[in-house]
């Protein structure tokens, strides 16, 4: 079974229920059809036959047809054209619509019927997003956009000129996948070989940013864990993937587990470790993922210059264009050009903090002296510009003024519900509901071989 959700409509009156062919367009997907189907018809243009009561024909219409019926248009002179694609980088939805023969504003008007009735964000499209187009005489009768695994968007278009918008959602069941291993490449290789996903390791590495340096402090025989969401169809086939709520990491540097948990006080979903302290700290200890510590702080040699002098920063290798991630909440003090600096950022903090971004090759969309950001959000990219002889992030952060090895830093700590009896009561119980998760599952464990340069996690 499908669910629906209410439909929205833009230039024509608004209906209390979806329009028949909205209704049989769910009626095929829900009997696993897909968009081969055939044998629905069309009622006649005096729409006296309903879906129910249509009269056979020599040869079923498409299922392009079967979207609209006679109270809603005139059956097509000619069968109609479907043409389907996906996203291209850099390349609005529109324009993917327009790429697949839907004149310009027609596509812009029945796209606008999803963006009106919130079923589709235009902000947070990803290249890859798929689209299908109904085309009758080169005209746009019905739209058909997967907007994730599990949820498509239907747009079908009325005689009167009018766009009706439906989203049908999947009834996802779901489940937990438990991971583990001894560390012998990389947590990315081996967690990807054991069947995680990438969106995984992002999210397992992101809980451990405050506290570890992938690079540097992940040695072999050392071990990690996670455990994250998985969600089956109603036939039991993988259609995505959810949360990680557990990830853990066991080794030389550091051995901390962490649970995700989402105080019912304040709603801030957060990891938190086995005692209820929040993985989050005040600054990330490194703001990019994947780059090379390629020159430390404290006195050197300028590779430019020859003269020997502080080095106030951190500098991390990594190839042109990486992004660069805001190492803690604050404003951006600028935005610009700065001498040798090339493109530089400086974000200012709470408590006397400043981070500065240096050598970036651009700045992230938006960004602005000024502006808001949160920890992680990207904030500009990896380049060469100033005084630099390769793409590199030169970090630096300041304690009232004064520069200090980030590498090094003591950083302020998150939440601690210890403080707060009720909230760490709720965590207590959400905790061991994950352990019981891990307990009914044996991690599988795997050995690899080691290279002799680990790539990132």
């Amino acid at each position: 079974m499908q669910d629906t959700q209410q439909p929205t409509q833009s230039q024509a009156p608004a209906r209390s229920t979806l329009s028949h062919g909205v209704k049989s367009l769910v009626a095929l997907l829900v009997l696993g059809t897909g968009s081969a189907i055939a044998g629905l018809l069309i009622a006649g243009p005096n729409g006296q036959n309903g879906p129910g009561a249509a009269e056979a024909a020599p040869a079923p219409p498409p299922l392009a047809a079967t979207l609209l019926t006679a109270t809603d248009m005139e059956p097509p002179a000619s069968p109609l054209q479907t043409a389907s694609g996906k996203l291209a980088r850099r390349e609005t939805l529109t324009g993917l619509i327009q790429r697949l023969g839907a004149p310009a504003n027609e596509a812009a008007g029945a796209l606008q019927t999803l963006y009106d009735g919130e079923l589709l964000d235009p902000r947070r499209l990803l290249p890859g997003l798929e689209a299908e187009v109904f085309l009758d005489d080169g005209h746009l009768r019905a739209l058909n956009v997967k907007a994730e695994a599990g949820r498509n968007l239907f747009i079908t278009r009325s005689a009167d000129g009018g766009w009706t918008a439906a989203a049908l959602n999947a009834r996802l069941t779901p489940h937990y996948h438990r991971v583990g291993a001894p560390i012998e490449t990389s947590i990315y290789e081996t967690a990807l070989k054991l069947g995680a996903g990438d969106q995984q390791v992002v999210d397992y590495a992101s809980v451990f940013a405050y506290d570890v340096d992938f690079q540097r402090e992940i040695h072999p025989g050392d071990s990690f864990e996670m455990v994250y969401e998985t969600y089956t169809d109603e036939a039991g086939h993988p259609v995505k993937t959810g949360n990680l709520i557990y990830a853990s990491l066991n080794g030389q540097a550091l051995s901390r587990s962490f649970y995700r948990f989402t105080p019912s006080d304040d709603g801030e979903t957060d990891y938190f470790d086995f005692n209820g302290e929040s993985a989050t700290k005040f600054l990330m200890k490194t703001p990019i993922n994947g780059a090379r510590l390629s020159s430390s702080f404290g006195n050197r040699v300028h590779p430019i210059s020859g003269y020997t002098r502080l080095h106030k920063g951190t500098d991390f290798a990594a190839p042109t264009g990486t992004p660069v991630y805001a190492a803690g909440n604050g404003t951006v003090e600028w935005a610009a050009r700065r001498g040798g600096y090339g493109n530089y950022i400086i974000v200012r903090h709470a408590n006397g903090y400043k981070t500065a971004y240096a050598h970036l090759s651009r700045y992230a969309s938006g960004l602005r002296k000024g502006r808001h950001v949160r920890q992680g959000d990207i904030i500009g990219y990896v380049g060469s510009t100033g005084a630099s002889t390769g793409p590199h992030l030169h970090y630096e952060v300041y304690i009232n003024g004064q520069p200090v090895n980030a590498m090094k830093l003591k950083l302020p700590t998150g939440r601690k519900l210890a403080e707060t009896p009720a909230m760490l009561a709720e965590f207590l119980e959400a905790r061991d509901a994950i352990d019981a998760i891990r307990s009914e599952q044996d991690a599988p464990r795997l050995s690899v071989s080691l290279p002799s340069n680990p790539p990132s996690p």
